[in-house]
């Protein structure tokens, strides 16, 4: 999911897991509607924010955090996770405050995987992060992803990188869907992902069909 500032991406996914309410539709996962549930209901469903402050609490350890995040006490579960991030098992007595950036993060998601999620939602994953680490972490999610059949929505200023591992692309702009498509075919036509992106006149609202997306692919 892609957009400026403002467009609305962190809103939708608030609305996603229940933080924020529905103005309209309705939220499916895995073909069955979520409905009006509480945070912590969806959360239970399978449905997980990762949101961009990360979601952690400094003065607690690396170790704190995963019991805190596991469903019930899994030692399997926690090693799996854990081989995913190795650098975390050197952190496991260190306070989250004291981490950099790029560990912060890995821990967030660490948190998320130990709940087993059916879809997991990062919100702005490279925030604050150097782009050597963003070129190394994306890929290594998209992997995870795949490997433990996690259903993936992420929100990227790193346009390229984003739609690099991604299956499809949906651009925002004030607060509307304005572009859609296989991230193949938007990959392909810089034009029109940059129209989108910065609200094109093409992209404007149709007073005659408000519904109506340009989509790719």
């Amino acid at each position: 999911m892609l957009g400026p500032n403002g467009a609305g991406k962190t809103t939708s996914l608030l609305a996603m897991v229940g933080l924020v309410p529905l103005l309209a539709g309705v939220v499916d996962v895995l073909g069955a509607p979520l409905g009006r549930r509480r945070p912590h209901q969806v959360a239970r469903a399978g449905v997980l924010l990762v949101p961009d402050d990360r979601g952690i609490f400094y003065g607690l350890t690396v170790r704190e955090h995963l019991r805190l995040a596991a469903r019930r006490p899994d030692a399997r579960r926690e090693g799996a996770v854990l081989d995913r991030f190795p650098v975390l098992r050197n952190l496991e007595g260190r306070k989250a405050g004291l981490m950099s950036g790029g560990e912060q993060q890995m821990l967030a998601i660490a948190k998320a995987l130990l709940a087993e999620p059916k879809v997991l939602i990062i919100d702005e994953m490279s925030l604050g992060l150097a782009p050597k680490i963003v070129q190394e972490m994306l890929p290594a999610i998209r992997d995870l992803a795949q490997e433990d059949g996690i259903g993936l929505i992420l929100v990227e200023q790193h346009i390229e990188l984003a739609l690099s591992i991604a299956d499809r692309g949906v651009i925002l702009n004030h607060g509307r869907v304005v572009l859609t498509g296989a991230a193949a075919d938007l990959l392909r036509d810089r034009y029109l992902v940059e129209a989108a992106y910065f609200g094109a006149d093409e992209f404007g609202h149709d007073e005659t069909d408000p519904d109506r997306v340009p989509a790719l692919g």
